[in-house]
This record gives C-alpha cells, sequence and structure tokens, in this order.
C-alpha cells in the first residue's frame, strides 16, 4: 500500500488529521501486512496509540497497550503544574496512573523525585510498570491509596490523581474511541462525575506531608464543586487553568 493509499483509506475512515496519521503508522508498521493491518484497525475506531502502540505526552513517548486509558494532550496542564511544585527528591504518587504518564513525567522532569503510581485495572498497570519503572519509579495494583506502601504516609509532597470526571449519564455522548475502546471505569466518575475525587480528597490529608499539594483535573462547569469537596475534607484549594489546552485543574494543599 502507498503513502498516499494509507491516507486515502484512513480519510474515508473520517480520520481529520489523516496524513499526520499515516505518517505515524507508516513509521511503526514493519512491513506490508501489519501496515494493511494497522490501517484497518484504526479505520475502525480503534484509537491511533493504541494501533501504533505510544503517545507523546509532554515530550515522552508513552507506551499504550489496548485497553488502556489514552493520555490526553490537556493532562499535560495537570502534570506541568505538578513538576512545578515538585522539588527535586520530593516523594510523589499518581494515583489512577493508568499508562503512568504523569509519574513518567515527574521523574523525567524532576531531579531525585521518588515516584509511586496506582492503578486498578491490571491491564494499565502492566502498561504503567514498562513507563514508570525504568525510570525509577514503582507501580503497584489496587484501588486509589490501598496498595500503596504505608510508610508513605505523611510524606507525600505531591499527590496527582488523574481521576474520572465524567458523569456517568454523558459516558454515552464520548467518542467512540473512548467510550468503545477505554474502560469505562477509566472515565465515569459518577452522578456528578465527583464521586473517585471525593475518595481521593477524604483520604489525601493522611497522606500528604506537611504543605503537601494534591493535583485533580476537572471540567469548568464541576470546579466550584471540587473546591467545596476540597475544602470539606480539610484542604485549601484554588482552580488554575489553560484556555490553551482547554484544561481545568484544581490544585489543594494539606494543611
Amino acid at each position: 500500500m502507498s503513502d498516499l493509499g494509507v491516507v486515502e483509506r484512513l480519510r474515508a475512515a473520517g480520520c481529520v488529521f489523516a496524513e499526520e496519521e499515516a505518517e505515524m503508522i507508516l513509521a511503526a508498521a514493519a512491513g506490508p501486512a501489519e501496515l494493511d493491518l494497522m490501517v484497518e484497525r484504526r479505520a475502525s475506531g480503534l484509537p491511533l496509540e493504541h494501533v501504533v502502540g505510544w503517545a507523546e505526552f509532554a515530550g515522552l513517548r508513552i507506551e499504550v497497550d489496548g485497553g488502556v486509558f489514552v493520555p490526553r494532550r490537556r493532562t499535560e496542564f495537570l502534570v506541568g503544574q505538578a513538576v512545578g511544585l515538585a522539588r527535586p527528591g520530593a516523594v510523589c504518587v499518581d494515583l489512577c496512573c493508568g499508562s503512568g504518564a504523569a509519574g513518567a513525567v515527574l521523574l523525567a522532569g524532576v531531579e531525585g523525585v521518588e515516584v509511586h503510581a496506582s492503578d486498578i485495572e491490571p491491564a494499565a498497570v502492566r502498561c504503567a510498570r514498562r513507563n514508570v519503572e525504568p525510570r525509577g519509579g514503582r507501580v503497584y495494583e489496587g484501588d486509589l491509596f490501598a496498595p500503596l506502601p504505608r510508610e508513605l504516609r505523611g510524606r507525600v509532597e505531591v499527590l496527582v490523581a488523574n481521576v474520572p470526571y465524567v458523569p456517568t449519564e454523558e459516558i454515552g455522548l464520548l467518542p467512540p474511541e473512548a467510550r468503545d475502546h477505554e474502560p469505562h471505569v477509566t472515565l465515569d466518575g459518577g452522578a456528578d462525575g465527583l464521586d473517585v475525587m471525593r475518595r481521593v480528597a477524604a483520604e489525601a490529608p493522611e497522606w500528604l506531608a506537611p504543605g503537601g499539594h494534591l493535583l485533580v483535573e476537572t471540567s469548568e462547569r464541576q470546579a466550584e464543586t471540587a473546591l467545596a469537596v476540597m475544602s470539606a475534607a480539610g484542604l485549601t484549594p484554588r482552580v488554575v487553568t489553560s484556555e490553551e489546552w482547554w484544561a481545568t485543574v484544581v490544585v489543594a494543599t494539606g494543611p
């Protein structure tokens, strides 16, 4: 199949950035048979990152297996805020880590940081271990804080929690790439989208070091409620936004 043929097949399937996607697929395919299979998988609606096996995130190539949440470009804003708050040697935690993108960026961007990451999805944990552990971090399988080493209590200076925040009734409105190919547990935030955030906020004070920070991504319309959730947990929250990334992040500081 020619380069032009790949572009035409992707464009016919509705891929808006067909030229760029074709370039990535052509570079990843080991031969004509694999190329044809990859184009077919992408044309059928599989996320491009699952087709090629990686996503570009904050300047890093993050491995992303099929069935694993794909790190969003807007989440680079969340992670950038975390990197800015992490001092050299800081203890950092990446909850709901998915592919481990946030943990990998912290390890690459802050000298000597100690990074621990967790996720409830076994496939995500396997993927995150390939992205995080070669860089010096640790990844655990389990629900939120449950699998983390107990000795981290009261020592975490930066806690990144990219929790699911899509209201349950809105899952069906997501693009097919997300709703059909990513685990719903990584998307579904409950009735108002903030159920998992509430659980994280409730436990965070036990884990944060004095003056430590909890950072979560949310939507603009959920921000006011998220602030109230953080305040009720005894944290001091503020909202930071990025028009460039269309991103809203709550940064909550512990006592």
